[in-house]
C-alpha cells in the first residue's frame, strides 16, 4: 500500500515512482487526500522526465548555510567576517533551524520580535538583506537546489526622513568645543570630513600613503570605489605634522568617536536621532549644493554609486525650483498657453 495513516492520525505515502530499481521516497500529510495529490504529481514528474526523482531532504542547519556562503564567497568581501558575525547572531536567535525548515513566515515572526524589541526598521532590513543574500548566492552557486524562502517576503518601506546639517555658527560652535577636547585627533578628523565630505571611519583609518599632492585618496570606502579630493596645502601640511606627533606607524589617527560624541553634548546642536559624527558628511554635501555645486560632482565625492543616494541633498541648490518655471514645457508655449484664462469669454 502507497498511502497508509500513522498512529499520529497523519497520513503517509511510501512510493517507488521510478520502479523497483528507482529511489523510494516517503512523505507525511495531514490529509488523505493532500498525501494523494503528491503521490499521482510525483508520479506524473516520472512520466514527463523518467530521471526525475523528488530532491532529497537537505540535513543542513541554517547556520551551515551562512558558514559555506562565507567559505564561497563571504570571505572576499571588505565587510565578509562582520557579515557573516552578523549572520550567525540571526541563526542563534532563530534557533539555528534545518534549513528545509526555514521560511518567510519564520523569518518574518523573528522580525517582527526584533522589532517590538526595539531595534529600527533599518537593522531588520539589513538583516533581511544578509540573509536574502546568503539563499541568492547559494543558489547561483549550485549548492542551494530549492526555492528561495525569502524570495516573497519585502523589506519595510521607510519614510525617508529629512537630513539634519550644521549651520555656519553651528560648525563654528562645534570645532570650538573640539579644540577643548583632550583627544588630540579628534578636531582634525572633523575638519577634514568638513573639508572634504569623507565618512568618520574613512578620514579615522587614514594613512600616510593616502596623502598625495594635496589630495585625500579613500580606498576600502563602503562603494567600494576609490576616490581622491583635494585639500587645501595648509590642511596637508597640518596633516603631515600631525602625524609626525601622534602617528601610529602609517596610521595618521587613533579612535576618536567617543571624543567627537562628548564634544558635541557641550553644544547647543540638537542632533537628529542616527545621526553623530555621519551630520559632518550631511553638513558637507549640504553646503555644496547651497554653494550651487554640480549634482554629479558631488555624486563623485561623495563615491555613491547610485545618484539617487545624491538628489537627497538637490533640493539645497538656490536654483533648482527656478528651473521649473524655465524648463516646465507650458512655459516653452509663450504667452498664448494662459491667453484664454487671463480672457475668458
Amino acid at each position: 500500500m502507497t498511502i497508509k495513516q500513522l498512529d499520529s492520525g497523519k497520513w503517509q505515502v511510501n512510493i517507488q515512482p521510478g520502479g523497483r530499481i528507482g529511489k523510494r521516497v516517503k512523505k507525511v500529510f495531514k490529509t488523505k487526500a493532500e498525501g494523494l495529490a503528491w503521490e499521482r504529481h510525483v508520479r506524473a514528474k516520472v512520466q514527463e522526465a523518467p530521471d526525475w526523482q523528488p530532491l532529497k531532504k537537505d540535513v543542513r542547519y541554517l547556520s551551515e548555510l551562512c558558514q559555506i556562503w562565507y567559505d564561497r564567497h563571504g570571505i572576499g568581501l571588505s565587510d565578509g567576517v562582520q557579515t557573516h558575525n552578523r549572520l550567525k547572531a540571526v541563526c542563534a536567535a532563530l534557533g539555528n533551524p534545518a534549513a528545509e525548515n526555514f521560511s518567510a513566515d519564520t523569518f518574518s515572526m523573528y522580525r517582527t520580535a526584533r522589532i517590538e524589541s526595539g531595534i529600527s526598521l533599518n537593522t531588520a532590513n539589513r538583516e533581511h538583506a544578509y540573509m536574502r543574500g546568503v539563499f541568492s548566492k547559494l543558489i547561483e552557486l549550485g549548492i542551494w537546489k530549492k526555492e528561495h524562502p525569502l524570495k516573497n517576503l519585502k523589506q519595510f518601506k521607510i519614510q525617508e526622513r529629512e537630513m539634519s546639517y550644521l549651520r555656519l555658527e553651528q560648525i563654528q560652535e562645534l570645532l570650538d568645543s573640539l579644540a577643548a577636547s583632550s583627544n588630540v585627533h579628534v578636531l582634525l578628523i572633523a575638519r577634514i570630513c568638513l573639508a572634504t565630505g569623507g565618512r568618520w571611519d574613512e578620514v579615522e583609518s587614514l594613512r600616510m600613503n593616502q596623502l598625495q599632492a594635496k589630495r585625500v585618496q579613500f580606498a576600502e570606502t563602503k562603494s567600494k570605489k576609490v576616490r581622491a579630493i583635494p585639500i587645501e596645502a595648509m590642511m596637508e601640511k597640518e596633516i603631515i605634522n600631525h602625524h609626525k606627533l601622534h602617528g601610529q606607524g602609517e596610521r595618521i589617527f587613533s579612535s576618536a568617536s567617543s571624543a567627537f560624541r562628548s564634544a558635541i553634548e557641550r553644544t547647543s546642536i540638537k542632533r537628529v536621532q542616527g545621526q553623530l559624527t555621519h551630520v559632518l558628511r550631511h553638513t558637507f554635501a549640504s553646503h555644496f549644493m547651497i554653494g550651487n555645486g554640480n549634482i554629479l560632482n558631488l555624486q563623485r565625492i561623495l563615491g555613491h554609486s547610485d545618484l539617487k543616494m545624491t538628489l537627497r541633498y538637490a533640493h539645497l541648490a538656490p536654483d533648482h525650483l527656478e528651473e521649473a518655471l524655465k524648463l516646465n514645457p507650458l512655459n516653452k508655449l509663450g504667452s498664448n498657453a494662459v491667453e484664454p484664462l487671463l480672457n475668458p469669454r
